[in-house]
């Protein structure tokens, strides 16, 4: 059982994943990663998950990296470090994944809400990348992801002046997709898990990877994709099921086939 997480199910196809070092606000130490890590490719895994909720506590999100654990790695322990390819494995993971975010999201927590499809943010959230002011910068993908998510100018403010914005601010900025009241912040984030989870399985899948490829790709070939997503959905059951119950007046029932 993981001891820096909190594992629950709180809806059929959801899962929601709780940081869980309050002693240092979930600041993101090796051990913490692998297990988030471990307990996302188990969901990706797993066909009965069809969508992921992760969250931090009221106070903070993820205060950022461990930094006593930072200070205790030589140049050789850096290039080495473990933590690449915990952060490697939860970029890549395949399923909706839904931050909920009350509290400070700072530096390695703005990275990890950046890894995330679709964010939930309490009013009381700020959100930065400060590394510039121990003499580093963003090492899990912060300059890349964010300067996309929020453009240039905003980003180049928040990296080198390690400025943080709030949720009102990240809301306007295109950081997170939606700002409420504290307390209902991890409830409205699993009600998007719960709508999302009744979709059918591969069309969810293969809508997030299109939507991902619009960032990598030229239109052109962006469109491509999309072409080709939409011709392999047309074979399935459930677009059958979803056509089907369209015309009948009823809620579809998805199976993933």
């Amino acid at each position: 059982m993981p001891s820096n997480l909190i594992v629950q199910a709180p809806a059929d196809g959801v899962r929601l994943i709780t940081l869980h070092r309050p002693q240092a606000l979930n600041a993101l130490n090796t051990a913490l990663l692998e297990e988030l890590a471990a307990e996302l490719h188990a969901a990706d895994q797993d066909p009965q998950i069809r969508a992921v909720v992760i969250t931090g506590s009221r106070k903070a999100f993820a205060a950022g990296a461990d930094i006593n654990e930072m200070a205790e790695r030589d140049l050789v322990g850096i290039l080495d470090d473990p933590r690449v390819a915990h952060w490697q494995s939860i970029a890549g993971f395949g399923k909706p994944l839904i931050a909920a975010v009350n509290g400070f999201a700072l530096g390695g927590g703005c990275e990890l809400v950046m890894c995330a499809d679709i964010v939930i943010a309490g009013s009381d959230a700020r959100f930065g990348q400060p590394e510039i002011n121990l003499g580093i910068l963003p090492g899990a993908g912060g300059t890349q992801r964010l300067l996309r998510a929020v453009g240039k100018p905003l980003a180049m403010q928040m990296v080198l002046g390690g400025e943080a914005i709030d949720a009102r601010h990240a809301l306007q900025a295109g950081l997170v997709s939606e700002v409420t009241e504290p307390e209902l912040t991890v409830e409205r984030a699993l009600q998007v898990a719960v709508a999302i989870a009744a979709k059918a399985p591969l069309a969810v899948r293969l809508a997030k990877e299109a939507l991902l490829k619009a960032q990598d790709m030229d239109l052109a070939s962006g469109l491509r994709f999309e072409r080709h997503a939409f011709t392999l959905l047309a074979g399935t059951a459930d677009r059958n099921e979803g056509i089907r119950a369209f015309q009948e007046k009823r809620p579809a029932r998805f199976q993933g086939l």
